[in-house]
């Protein structure tokens, strides 16, 4: 009942708003599908007391984030947060236990932790097929092919009788497991008004970050007393309760799905236009066609790449350190992160939707979708990066004992909850009005698991090369440098979607000029 009691706090922020939004006329002014993404938010007809108190303004399509009651939405986003957990927890939680898998198949531990490495990587092939393929079908039938695969394909991993089955179940597996990362942040983002949904998505993501510090926990636990196997089938089981979740508890969020173009076409235009519309190359294009977008991801990639290269080697690295010798030992290790993700659960949300709505009244009742990524600055660029040079060089040099690790793996957590929030909820907001904020976020994911992987298959090789402490530093100057590159967004960012844009725009004018042009000279040759 806590849970419930805490997350009522998201609608806290913005269920006064959206009532008095069904009181008040909207803007009859929309945004073209290429115009600008700067999103204006117009000010109500109130006095200049009422506004600065009550800090009304109106969205574009505000009626879309009235469709569902705040029960519902909470009911939604904790459904979401569950299922969130799904994918994350699978790919940490057989690291407690990786010596026993590898000495099942007659292996090493460098080769078991580069399937975890092709786990991550397909996690971040597969997020863009997601995102595209659920603005087409919706999102609950995406949900529920992609849980009652997982599960099935859990069953597979656990049953595997040698190394290649274990490999290729595992990367199924992964496969299925991102649809609930993209999809489930799209689906917050159909529910939830700009100015409300960092906090919503603070919740959800924490599922995403506590699932990989507290898997190795329960692995470590499960792999001491029972066979790695057992990892495998609580994964199924909690797999199961997923699908079960999404069939009886989650409707279709998504407003705009739209099949009845479809209808009067052949199989063959059918098949072309489903085929542009879920081409993962879209992503692509999207992703490195804004500057904004490439840099955002890019920042999204370091903290994933830090939080993978800091869990993987924990007990080739601590376990050594502090002489420990059980799983369960350096089991507890992973609790550290784990709790500074929860404890930023309560926090780092609810800050990017402060920030933003500090700016629009700075702006006199403007929105601009760089403003929120203000609130995540200094964490990206000073705290996560201090906390990671702290943590490695303690360890290297065999000073502060165990308190000062996990104080530091503790700190860092709740940074990057601090992050997260800011960075996915400007994936959501700063394509809205060209509705491909599910692209957007397919390609923010395909980065962060692509560095995931790199993080978790290098880890290992890098500390025996160099130590963990020059790789601490490495991992630092990333995050520092990747901050440098979301501080640019916050400050060109506008600039440079209008200057795309309009480009774009230009180049749309120009072939709709040219048809009318070919088509008189066909006329032409006819005659």
């Amino acid at each position: 009942m806590s849970s419930v009691h805490s997350v009522m706090s998201i609608e806290e922020a913005s269920s006064h708003g959206e009532e008095e939004q069904t009181r008040r006329t909207r803007s009859q002014s929309q945004p073209g599908p290429e115009a600008t993404n700067s999103l204006h938010v117009v000010q109500s007809h109130v006095s200049h007391h009422d506004m600065a108190v009550n800090d009304e303004f109106h969205e574009v399509d505000a009626e879309q984030y009235l469709r569902f009651s705040p029960t519902r939405k909470i009911l939604i986003v904790l459904v979401l947060s569950i299922c969130s957990f799904l994918a994350p927890i699978s790919s940490t939680s057989i690291l407690s236990g990786v010596p026993e898998v590898a000495k099942t198949y007659n292996t090493t531990g460098s080769i078991i932790n580069a399937s975890n490495a092709l786990y991550l990587a397909f996690m971040g092939i597969s997020a863009p097929f997601w995102g595209p393929f659920s603005q087409v079908y919706g999102r609950r039938p995406i949900f529920l092919t992609s849980s009652f695969l997982f599960c099935s394909f859990s069953i597979g991993t656990a049953l595997a009788p040698n190394l290649p089955a274990y490999y290729i179940f595992r990367v199924l597996t992964a496969f299925q497991g991102t649809s609930f990362l993209v999809v489930g942040s799209s689906a917050i983002g159909d529910i939830y008004e700009p100015r409300a949904r960092a906090t919503a998505l603070g919740w959800f993501l924490s599922g995403t970050l506590i699932g990989p510090a507290f898997g190795p926990f329960l692995g470590g636990v499960i792999v001491t007393f029972c066979s790695w196997r057992v990892v495998f089938w609580l994964q199924t089981a909690l797999g199961g309760c997923g699908f079960l979740l999404i069939f009886f508890l989650f409707p279709e969020t998504y407003p705009h799905l739209d099949k009845g173009e479809l209808a009067e076409q052949t199989i063959a235009q059918k098949a072309k236009t489903l085929f542009h519309r879920v081409s993962p190359l879209r992503v692509g294009i999207l992703l490195f066609s804004y500057p904004n977008l490439f840099f955002a991801g890019l920042g999204a990639g370091a903290l994933v790449w830090n939080q993978y290269s800091l869990l993987t080697p924990i007990r080739y690295v601590l376990n050594p350190r502090f002489h420990l010798t059980s799983p369960i030992q350096s089991g507890l290790f992973y609790i550290a992160p784990g709790c500074g993700y929860l404890v930023g659960t309560f926090m780092g949300g609810r800050w990017a939707d402060h920030v933003v709505k500090k700016w629009i009244r700075k702006r006199g009742g403007i929105r601009i979708p760089e403003d929120r990524l203000k609130s995540c600055l200094v964490f990206i660029g000073l705290v996560i990066p201090g906390c990671i040079l702290i943590y490695g060089w303690t360890v290297e040099k065999a000073v502060g004992g165990i308190p000062v690790p996990v104080l530091a793996m503790f700190i860092q957590g709740v940074a990057q909850l601090f992050c997260f929030p800011s960075l996915n909820t400007y994936c959501l907001d700063v394509m809205q009005s060209t509705g491909r904020s599910a692209e957007v976020v397919a390609g923010n994911y395909m980065f962060r698991y692509v560095f995931a992987a790199l993080g978790s298959g290098i880890v290992l090789p890098a500390v025996e090369a160099i130590g963990v402490g020059w790789f601490s530093t490495i991992s630092a100057l990333f995050l520092i440098f990747s901050g440098a590159c979301v501080w640019m967004i916050t400050v060109f960012g506008d600039e440079w979607r209008d200057r795309i844009d309009a480009k774009r725009q230009r180049k749309a004018e120009k072939q709709a000029g040219e048809e009318p042009a070919q088509q008189q000279t066909e006329k032409k040759v006819d005659v």
